[in-house]
């Protein structure tokens, strides 16, 4: 244990380790490990994140996506692995001074004004009197709280309060923001708001990483996608390209023999569970490689079956991450 951690001293204290292409990256992690006692929170986690993309962080409740943010936002130490951030090792004040982060689970000063508690938070960044007074009203005005300067957060709604969690995290004029759940507690055209502003600040260069439970939000406003399971990554890459390999078609056929169905299913995965009545048509979905469908053509029809409708379907963000969460693969 104490090995492991010293490794990772090391290497957050010596910039010159972070070479080449890494240098170039926003977020940089390998093989990232993270114990707490006898539990493995994070396990062998390894992402690359552009810099001026939007990247999404999905996983199921409990893969460790809460603890990796914390640990790329230096708020908890990794036991072992590498991480780089901006180019930068771990823990350099100057990266630090250059990243916003809109936390889950948040608990702000409720004494305090809109303006003031952005004010607060200037300071914390080291931001002068003068770049404070100027960014607080353009923040303001990004979130839509440009009327709220001088109400005290007690008074928000907790969709109030999400959107002036945001400004603080802009607050600073990033060039790489973490946003946690941004959304959860906004109504549509508040999500639809956020979605706004995450593609306003990709269109400034600004590299996002955004977590969501929200999956149709993150399919349109997301560059590349990972999707984490028990600590690693499962899936990982642009969106198009990782939906792309998810093939589908839906099948509609009558006069299914006795047993077809049975058949199907051992060679295929069958996306849902069709029921044959008395030589009715049915439909149901099929995933499998696109170079499989002329074979599932020729089952369907050589087993006995009316084949009356074959269709590509695209499939959805949603469908892609119960696929890999329940099935363990991205086929």
């Amino acid at each position: 244990m104490s090995g492991r951690v010293a490794g990772v001293t090391e290497h957050a204290a010596g910039g010159a380790q972070v070479e080449g292409r890494h240098r170039s990256l926003a977020i940089y992690t390998e093989d990232l490990r993270k114990e707490y006692g006898s539990k493995v929170a994070v396990e062998g986690l390894s992402l690359e994140v552009e810099r001026g993309e939007v990247f999404g962080f999905l996983g199921p409740n409990g893969a460790g996506k809460t603890t990796a943010i914390k640990m790329m936002n230096g708020l908890t130490r990794p036991t072992s692995g590498r991480m780089s951030i901006l180019g930068l090792p771990l823990g350099d004040l100057e990266t630090r001074r250059r990243i916003g982060f809109l936390p889950e689970q948040f608990r702000f000063h409720e004494w305090l004004r809109a303006d003031e508690f952005l004010d607060f938070h200037g300071q914390l960044y080291g931001m002068s009197r003068a770049e404070r007074r100027k960014r607080i009203p353009e923040v303001l005005e990004l979130v839509g709280l440009e009327e709220r300067a001088r109400t005290r957060l007690r008074a928000f709604s907790k969709g109030m309060l999400q959107r002036i969690g945001i400004a603080q995290a802009l607050m600073n004029d990033p060039v790489l923001v973490f946003l946690d759940e941004p959304t959860s507690a906004l109504d549509p055209i508040g999500r639809r708001d956020v979605r706004d502003l995450i593609r306003e600040l990709r269109s400034r260069g600004v590299t996002v990483f955004l977590n969501s439970h929200l999956l149709s939000e993150v399919e349109s406003v997301c560059d590349r996608v990972a999707i984490i399971k028990e600590g690693r990554v499962a899936a990982m890459g642009p969106l198009r390209e990782l939906l792309g390999r998810q093939h589908a078609v839906e099948v509609r056929a009558s006069d299914l023999p006795d047993g077809l169905l049975d058949e199907l299913g051992r060679r295929y995965r069958l996306l849902e569970s069709p029921v044959s009545r008395d030589g009715l048509p049915v439909s149901f979905s099929v995933a499998l490689a696109e170079d499989e469908v002329p074979e599932l053509a020729r089952m369907l029809v050589g087993g006995g079956a009316r084949l009356l409708e074959l269709t590509p379907l695209q499939r959805s963000l949603e469908e892609l991450f119960v696929d890999v969460v329940q099935v363990g693969g991205d086929r």
